[in-house]
């Protein structure tokens, strides 16, 4: 099925004469839901919306002030399209054009809903995705899903379906803010259930303008969300407000997303010290238990003591939490207490405090949104590191979760790296176990374990997302409040296990973060601070947490409670007596073969192949197929002669990625084979200042340089086809 015939998009001039030209649109003419897109290449800003009335809705936005600003409409439509479906594809529409940063969005984010209806997955998700590929081609977007899916802009986008549990948090809020006799509100939740998320919402929701909310889009039920809505913006018409940001990394991050979102700024994400500025309507704390007091505070010594002359705070009992307290009329505090890390964090007893008082209110997140795993992974990594599991408990198991120790840190790297090529976003994370010998010294190494040599991060400002974090080693402070697809976690030597007491215990001659320990006179409060490390940094893998231990009685404990890494075999085949076809295999095609043979509709004997297994993080299907690549131009990621997974390419995304192509009529140079494996890469080629025709690279990944790039133009491109998309070595 050719999903491109699926819809059509239509581009007009965004006029009052665009009205007439609808009239050979019978989708148009008939009350037919259409998807549309209102843009501007100029001023670079955009309006997402979904109608079954186009003549109406496309009247009304020519009468609005800032929408008739913009020049181009782009109707979407299709046979297929029902109202649930245009809902749904307006939804992500908007979600993704706004992580994809070519344009600000117009829109506001209260109607943002996740729509459920018939063949949602198994027809309109293709069809969104075939949408989004063309508009890739129109310059309306410019990043791959996929790209946008691992990108800090998405993530942590304020254009965002919340869930029931954070919208029932949401309404807490709101009804927290219009009512007088609370001051402050307290938003406790674990890592990973989606706080950063609920805090970005709320700061645009509050500083969008009432005409830009599409009310249309809220359900019966939602009534009163809405008339809270318009009180609200009656109240706060225009209010003083920023977001507050403990960390200096993750407020970066968050000021870039600010930065790209019509409506903020990137100075409305501040660090405590600037709320000393200025009295704020409201104060919105992201990370709040990372909010410091008067500790090992290095060379900040001497702003946290002026800001607490400034503010008449007695600098020795206070912290920058009654900074924000004393400078917002109202304050809504993103809350954890299991991730607070080291002594200079606001104690645990002034926020319990505050949760007394009678002018705060408090609500609870639970549902776990990162990790796959759910709530059961984080519930089994808790009782985990706090030994609270029988003895006989099976090893934590998930078939949507991938949970590993690991007898070898080479093993470890080798498999982040592998899924790094595969998802993105694969990092390795450690305890502060040693010190940091090549922040002076570049040439030096700072972690040695066996044969292997590794670095620390070697910069502090956004560690995840820098080109060369793939190659070293991330702690706790690079990587609190980020996401990863994988995370390998290496448990350092300073901490460990008591058989006898069954307990978790701490070396600290063997903990480095100097910081982290200073002016703690109780053990106990170094252990919790440890754990909570450990706690926080196994939480940040949403696909997978790997772990290498270093302590050999605490490898003993936890090899009882966690799954060991098993290396593959190196030929992955089944006996065909053994072969259940998608179901514990798929098929192993010989690349020399004709194309007919990636159908599955050519199998008529499973003895006519060789069938192989796959890793548990897969879902044996059709749509998978298995090939032996040969040849050292990929050998950066594919060794010659390996058995590699492929999912067959149906449409959609496909730049940037390792693919399985067929050159029909020629051969590539390196393989010799009408087929090969390569990096795909294709860019518009513009003469005159329009678009003449696209070029594709075929870029291989080799340690010899001597592999070229294969460069494909004009009618060469009809001699490509994109058979399969690269997904592991197997």
């Amino acid at each position: 099925m050719n999903l491109h015939n699926d819809f059509i998009i239509n581009k007009f001039e965004f006029n009052p004469g665009v009205i007439d030209k609808f009239q050979n649109l019978h989708y148009a003419k008939d009350l037919w839901p259409i998807v549309y897109i209102l843009s501007d290449g100029n001023i670079k800003e955009a309006y997402v919306g979904e109608t079954t009335d186009t003549y109406a809705r496309i009247t009304t936005h020519l009468k609005s002030k800032s929408k008739s600003k913009l020049t181009a409409v782009h109707l979407i439509t299709s046979g297929k399209f029902n109202k649930s479906a245009t809902l749904d594809i307006e939804s992500n529409l908007i979600k993704y054009i706004s992580g994809d940063g070519q344009y600000k969005l117009q829109n506001g984010n209260a109607g943002l809903a996740n729509h459920n209806y018939y063949q949602k997955k198994e027809v309109y998700l293709d069809i969104f995705k075939s949408i989004w590929d063309k508009l890739r081609t129109e310059g309306i977007s410019k990043h791959s899903i996929e790209y946008i899916d691992n990108s800090d802009l998405f993530k942590y986008s304020p254009y965002k379906s919340l869930s029931t549990e954070q919208r029932r948090g949401l309404l807490v809020i709101i009804k927290c803010l219009l009512n007088d006799n609370f001051k402050n509100i307290v938003i406790e939740g674990g890592a990973g259930t989606g706080k950063t998320i609920l805090a970005t919402f709320l700061f645009k929701l509050l500083n969008t303008n009432i005409e830009d909310f599409n009310f249309n889009e809220f359900e019966y039920d939602e009534l009163e969300f809405k008339e809270l809505i318009f009180e609200l913006k009656i109240k706060y018409p225009d209010p003083k407000m920023a977001l507050v940001v403990p960390m200096s990394s993750f407020r970066k991050t968050l000021k870039k997303v600010f930065a790209n979102v019509k409506g903020l700024k990137a100075s409305m994400a501040i660090g405590p010290s600037e709320v000393a500025d200025t009295k704020f309507d409201i104060l919105i704390v992201d990370e709040s238990h990372r909010l410091r007091r008067r500790v090992n505070l290095g060379t900040y010594f001497g702003v946290f003591d002026q800001v607490c002359s400034k503010l008449q705070l007695d600098k020795n009992t206070c912290s920058e939490l009654d900074w924000i307290l004393k400078q917002s009329s109202k304050a809504i505090l993103f809350y954890d207490e299991n991730q607070s890390i080291k002594p200079s964090d606001a104690k645990k007893e002034d926020f319990d405090k505050l949760k007394l008082n009678r002018l705060t209110k408090i609500e609870y997140l639970k549902s776990q949104f990162r990790v796959r795993g759910g709530n059961d992974y984080v519930k089994y990594i808790d009782d985990l590191l706090n030994c609270k599991l029988e003895p006989t408990k099976k090893v934590f198991d998930s078939p949507d979760y991938e949970f590993l120790m690991f007898d070898s840190l080479e093993d470890m790297q080798r498999q982040i790296r592998l899924r790094n090529t595969e998802n993105g976003l694969a990092r390795l994370v450690a305890g502060y176990s040693w010190k940091w010998v090549s922040q002076k010294d570049p040439n030096l190494y700072d972690i040695k374990i066996d044969n292997l040599e590794l670095k620390w991060n070697s910069g502090n400002i956004d560690w995840v997302n820098s080109e060369n974090s793939i190659n070293e080693v991330g702690c706790i402070h690079t990587t609190q409040g980020y996401d990863l697809n994988y995370g390998g976690i290496i448990f350092g030597n300073e901490i460990s296990y008591d058989k006898v007491n069954d307990e978790i215990i701490i070396k600290s001659e063997n903990y480095f973060d100097r910081n982290g320990y200073q002016g703690i006179s109780d053990p106990e409060a170094l252990k919790q601070f440890i754990i909570n490390i450990y706690k926080t940094i196994m939480l940040r893998g949403i696909k997978g947490t790997y772990i290498y231990v270093c302590d050999e009685n605490l490898r003993d404990y936890f090899s009882k409670h966690i799954a060991n890494y098993k290396v593959e075999q190196p030929t992955p085949i089944i006996p065909i007596e053994e072969v259940n076809p998608y179901e514990n295999s798929v098929p192993l095609y010989n690349l020399r073969a004709a194309a007919g043979n990636f159908s599955e509709t050519q199998i008529v004997n499973t003895e006519d192949y060789e069938w192989v297994k796959i890793p548990s993080r897969y879902k044996a299907s059709k749509d998978l197929f298995a090939c032996r690549i040969e040849g050292e131009s990929m050998n950066k990621i594919i060794p010659n002669g390996s058995i590699c997974l492929f999912r067959k390419y149906t449409g959609g995304s496909r730049n940037g990625k390792i693919v399985l192509v067929e050159l029909s009529g020629r051969q590539d140079p390196d393989s010799g084979s009408a087929y090969t494996v390569k990096e795909y890469h294709s860019k518009k080629i513009v003469e005159n200042n329009q678009w003449q025709h696209e070029s594709i690279t075929l870029k291989p990944l080799s340690n010899n340089d001597d592999y070229k790039n294969l460069e494909l133009q004009g009618d060469e491109l009809y001699a490509l086809e994109v058979r399969g998309i690269f997904e592991c070595v197997l």
